[in-house]
């Protein structure tokens, strides 16, 4: 009789673990494509939109994953197969986790695990979950046109898309990337979705950077009144100016946010609404332009002062301003600096170059009309750092406006001045 209980112990004993390594050889293992049920209503473009993958390269691989033709409808709660390629995050970097070497393909893996994060279709930050979501455009079709996949794309959350590109501008994603020993740092002030800055490195934990976009408060600056919504120059220079910080603290820069605006924070729409509350060192903007100009420079003097006594050597002060001319004249991005400053012309210099290069690859043929200049303006002539003026666009042409109300085109004009400030 023992000898029976015996027998049946150890059948189902090797019963149970049969089941068990059965449970774990059907577990995925990544690399695999990411399933998910879809929902009430919802057709294929639909579906795919709200995980950014709606466009015709990832369309296609949809069709092929699941044998499905585009005159076909998707049943609600069935689950399909997605153009999302599940990979493992080695905690190192993008391009070692997936076996890539080009940095604009990693860059823009990156965002686009940053978007759906942000706007919560997944739940967990892959630096966290050690999970990589890799949309398919991404893998096939990278090579293709690196903007046209970003135009395409669509903001889940809205509907609306936020690229597409206009004659003369061109999108590129924030060129960021998640490396070792990356920690993060949240500051409301950047705004609810971009508060958690990554910090990849400490390149720059060396220099101090003074952000200053122009105007504000009682002052909104260069406007157009004979758009569909009022454009305030001051709200799409805080904007750049914002994400621009934000690019520079990525790398350890210390950056100081010259003026400041607790309700904004980096917005993603088109139409910024005006208002009056920015300030400065915490203090309301002054009515009078004069008092109000040397209050941002007194305050960049005084930040000045003391980082040379904790040993800081490297400052630059970035006074950024959208542009007002006739309707009918185009701006390209232009630059100036103190006359007798060397420092001040070779950065304004180098971002210059930079936008050459970017106009060159992303528009070709187009040509960039930028300059460097000297002027004497009150900023430029008052601050102790060596100081670069930067106009971004004319606010009244209609082509130019397109590079400060797309907020794609806001981060390309960040990551490209971010570029040309630390070359």
């Amino acid at each position: 009789m023992y000898r029976w209980h015996l027998l049946i112990m150890i059948f189902f004993s090797c019963l149970i673990n049969l089941q068990a390594n059965n449970i774990l050889s059907s577990e995925k293992k990544a690399p695999y494509n990411f399933t998910a049920e879809v929902k009430k209503g919802e057709g294929m473009h639909a579906f795919l939109r709200r995980f950014a993958v709606n466009n015709t390269c990832n369309i296609d691989e949809f069709s092929r994953l699941n044998n499905f033709s585009k005159d076909q409808y998707l049943i609600a709660g069935r689950e399909y197969k997605l153009p999302i390629t599940i990979f493992d995050y080695d905690g190192k970097s993008i391009r070692s986790s997936i076996q890539v070497t080009e940095w604009d393909r990693a860059v823009k893996i990156k965002e686009y695990n940053e978007h759906i994060f942000s706007k919560g279709v997944r739940k967990t930050h892959y630096a966290d979950s050690k999970l990589l979501w890799v949309p398919h455009h991404l893998l096939a079709c990278f090579a293709d046109d690196d903007v046209s996949v970003v135009k395409n794309r669509s903001d889940s959350a809205n509907g609306k898309a936020v690229a597409t590109m206009k004659e003369g501008d061109s999108v590129e994603p924030n060129e960021i990337m998640g490396g070792i020993n990356s920690t993060y740092e949240i500051d409301p002030l950047y705004g609810k979705e971009y508060e958690k800055i990554e910090v990849v490195d400490n390149t720059l934990k060396d220099k101090v950077f003074y952000i200053v976009s122009g105007h504000g408060g009682p002052d909104p600056g260069a406007m157009c009144n004979e758009c569909p919504s009022t454009l305030c120059e001051d709200e799409y220079a805080y904007d750049v100016a914002l994400r621009l910080a934000r690019n520079l603290r990525q790398h350890g820069g210390q950056v100081e946010m010259i003026i400041q605006d607790k309700n904004d924070g980096i917005r993603d729409n088109k139409f910024l609404k005006c208002d009056r509350d920015e300030r400065c060192d915490n203090d309301k903007l002054p009515l009078n332009q004069k008092k109000r100009l040397n209050q941002r420079v007194r305050h960049i003097n005084n930040l000045h002062a003391g980082y040379k006594k904790k040993g800081y050597k490297e400052h630059v002060v970035v006074v950024l301003h959208v542009d007002a001319a006739g309707q009918s004249a185009r701006k390209d991005v232009f630059f100036y600096h103190h006359k007798n400053s060397n420092t001040g012309k070779k950065i304004a210099t180098n971002i210059h170059k930079t936008f050459e290069k970017k106009y060159e690859k992303h528009q070709k043929g187009r040509g960039y009309k930028g300059t460097v200049k000297s002027r004497g303006l009150y900023m430029i002539n008052y601050t102790h750092p060596p100081v670069v003026f930067i106009e971004l666009a004319n606010i009244k042409n209609p082509k130019d406006q397109q590079r400060i109300l797309l907020s794609s085109n806001r981060q390309a004009l960040a990551n490209w001045l971010f570029e040309g400030l630390v070359r």
